[in-house]
């Protein structure tokens, strides 16, 4: 009997198990870990949203099935969404559909999109299911380096001259997870462009659009540049913006093409969301927006707090302009570690866990991420932690075997 399936033997050893296997061990060990390994929003979700949710779960008729592509009141709320953020005017029945998160719906949408060997520019370093994604579809992936954006867009035109066959697709992500890296329109401009010119679809990632520090510039959406909607899709998620992330609701929008093969894909494979969670979803985006701006504010507060912390400590970690991420370069003098045995390094002497640059991609290496998912104190005690385990490093190459 075969044991060795096909899609399983294109998917690399997943770098971020290791650290979460010690994790475990050492939670089960009972060790105070302050994880900022995974990027799992920890406020509550707005009260009136959950109020939406038990309301209608206590009607009969929403417990029975309900539409994949999402109910007609939450694609009219996520077009309406668009209108107000960005000024991009879509048709909700054509142009929008609901997922299962941003994640899912990337997923879904490259198998209805790539036959095997279908070549797709994927930025390096990246969120890991815009590469695995199209891997499970049976795509060749050719990663573009994306140290910055600038970097990103360079690399593109020889991608493109040196694939075979030509590739089919692209990937952008802004802001970004992992970098937490912003763009502006001129960007998307250039993208659009670019991929008019070579007849490459777009696959935008926008999942963290509203969570940025810079008030008077939000990130842009692609979809308002003049004929993006020829090329380009966008996924979004409730689960930053509104504290949502259990919920598993987002959608996409753009392209009519890419909607309805990504339409067709989901009717065979699910049923939507259960219906209270769309009606809630549809308030989160239709209701007050107070809240979003408060979540907002504790992010930037938890971010300043990460950073200043650290650099007493003796880590200078760069101050991301968006996302809940903080990138961080491997202080110097251990850098040789690598992130991967860095990681486990701050996870045994620091009690701190945190996600290794190699998950991303080869273009991560000498970097951690750090999400910013635990509160102030606990943040703060984190710097103290990493503090005494960064000098006992720096003092003495051969400490941190003999503390094992």
């Amino acid at each position: 009997m075969q044991t060795e399936f096909y899609r399983i033997r294109r998917l690399p050893p997943y770098v971020f198990e290791e650290v979460n296997r010690l994790k475990a061990q050492a939670r089960a060990r009972g060790e105070d870990i302050i994880d900022f390994g995974m990027g799992n929003p920890d406020m509550a979700t707005p009260a009136h949203i959950i109020d939406k949710l038990v309301e209608t779960a206590r009607d009969p008729r929403s417990n029975r099935y309900s539409a994949s592509r999402g109910i007609k009141g939450l694609r009219k709320a996520m077009a309406g969404y668009y209108a107000r953020r960005f000024g991009v005017k879509l048709d909700p029945d054509r142009e929008v559909i609901a997922t299962l998160g941003s994640k899912e719906g990337f997923a879904n949408l490259a198998q209805a999109i790539t036959a095997p060997g279908d070549v797709i520019l994927v930025p390096n370093p990246a969120y890991p299911i815009h590469a695995f994604g199209f891997i499970l579809a049976g795509a060749a992936i050719r990663h573009v380096p994306a140290t910055s954006p600038e970097d990103y867009l360079r690399s593109l035109d020889r991608a493109v001259r040196h694939s075979v066959p030509s590739p089919t697709a692209l990937v952008v992500n802004y802001p970004s997870n992992p970098t937490a890296q912003v763009v502006g329109l001129d960007f998307y401009r250039e993208i659009v462009a670019f991929a008019r010119r070579h007849e490459i679809w777009v696959l935008s990632d926008l999942a963290y659009a509203d969570i940025y520090f810079d008030e008077a510039n939000p990130p842009p959406s692609i979809l308002e540049i003049e004929g993006a909607k020829d090329v380009a899709v966008e996924f979004q998620s409730l689960s930053k913006s509104y504290a949502m992330p259990g919920w598993r609701m987002g959608f996409a929008a753009g392209n009519e093409t890419l909607i309805a093969a990504l339409a067709r894909i989901k009717s065979y494979l699910d049923y939507g969301a259960y219906t209270p969670v769309q009606v809630a979803a549809t308030a989160a985006l239709n209701g007050p927006q107070e809240c979003v701006a408060q979540m907002r504010a504790i992010y930037r507060t938890r971010r300043d707090v990460l950073i200043t912390a650290m650099e007493k400590a003796g880590w200078h970690i760069p101050t991301p302009p968006a996302s809940m991420f903080a990138w961080a370069p491997i202080p110097e003098h251990l850098r040789h570690l690598g992130s991967l045995e860095f990681s486990k390094q701050l996870l045994s002497h620091a009690k701190v866990a945190v996600a290794p640059g190699l998950g991303f991609g080869e273009y991560g290496e000498g970097y951690v991420r750090i999400a910013l998912v635990e509160n102030e104190q606990r943040i703060r005690q984190a710097a103290r932690n990493a503090k005494r385990f960064l000098s006992m490093a720096r003092n003495d190459s051969g400490a941190l075997e003999n503390a094992e």
